[in-house]
């Protein structure tokens, strides 16, 4: 286990992360407020961005009497835009204490933080009390996770009854994949399961399934037209990854076409 979190550490270690956030945000004045949309093409880390963050939110039915549970957070870009949307109050885990930190810059510079907060934290033993929330979300994190039936007993765990279970993610579908890929730029960060094998692991931590689509077409034609529409616009996720994001993205933009890999959405109840 110790292994395989090295791994994943490795794959998201940055140093000096703040500074080059700050710096790609130069173009907004230190004072001004920054809004979800300003930031969305740099901390929306997952396939579909934005758009697929407004779903999830839409199929869980949040509002703003929730406390949300945010595992996987990243710099918190899906965290703020569920308060900005809802209301909501959020709190964000992330193993990376870099995407931490920035998500918590990023989050002042929102004027966000009496109601969205991050702690480092694995998803494995969460910092969280036992029926602290009402939703619990995960977006493109559980390729990283090999021990994934602990990972939804403890999502489980920090659920209260009839909670949501919220899961945006990549599933394997047939051969194994080459690398480098978003999520591991080697094999052993990567910990892919088959859409069958997710939905037994969930259901088997004691969840019922409510919502349950392939958005994959969703994700192929959202790579598409942004490889037509040339280079995204800054700040994006290539200040977060370095010089190799275009071609980490364009293998997955690949493995999808080729049918390697799926993207599943589902939503779940406690």
């Amino acid at each position: 286990m110790n292994d395989a979190l090295d791994g994943v550490r490795k794959h998201y270690h940055a140093t000096g992360l703040v500074e080059r956030v700050k710096g790609a945000l130069a173009v907004f004045p230190e004072g001004q407020p920054l809004t979800h949309r300003q930031l969305s093409a740099l901390d929306q880390f997952h396939s579909r961005g934005l758009e697929a963050t407004a779903d999830l939110a839409r199929l869980a039915k949040i509002d703003a009497s929730m406390s949300v549970l945010d595992i996987g957070a990243g710099v918190g870009g899906p965290a703020r835009f569920l308060n900005e949307t809802y209301g909501c109050r959020v709190t964000g885990v992330d193993l990376s204490e870099a995407f931490v930190e920035v998500a918590r810059y990023l989050t002042e510079r929102t004027g966000q933080s009496d109601k969205v907060s991050f702690q480092v934290g694995n998803a494995l033993e969460l910092p969280c009390g036992a029926g602290s929330f009402d939703a619990v979300f995960l977006q493109h994190v559980v390729m990283n996770i090999a021990a994934r039936s602990r990972l939804y007993r403890e999502i489980r765990r920090v659920l209260r009854p009839k909670g949501r279970f919220a899961t945006f993610d990549v599933v394997l579908l047939s051969g194994e994949p080459d690398y480098p890929l978003p999520w591991a730029r080697t094999p052993d960060a990567s910990f892919l399961l088959t859409a069958e094998a997710t939905r037994d692991a969930i259901e088997g931590a004691g969840f019922r399934a409510v919502t349950w689509q392939d958005d994959t077409a969703l994700v192929k034609d959202w790579f598409a037209k942004m490889q037509a529409s040339g280079p995204p616009p800054s700040p994006n996720l290539g200040v977060l990854m370095g010089p190799d994001t275009r071609q980490l993205l364009t293998n997955l933009a690949r493995h999808l076409g080729q049918g390697k890999l799926g993207i599943l959405t589902a939503i779940f109840e406690a």
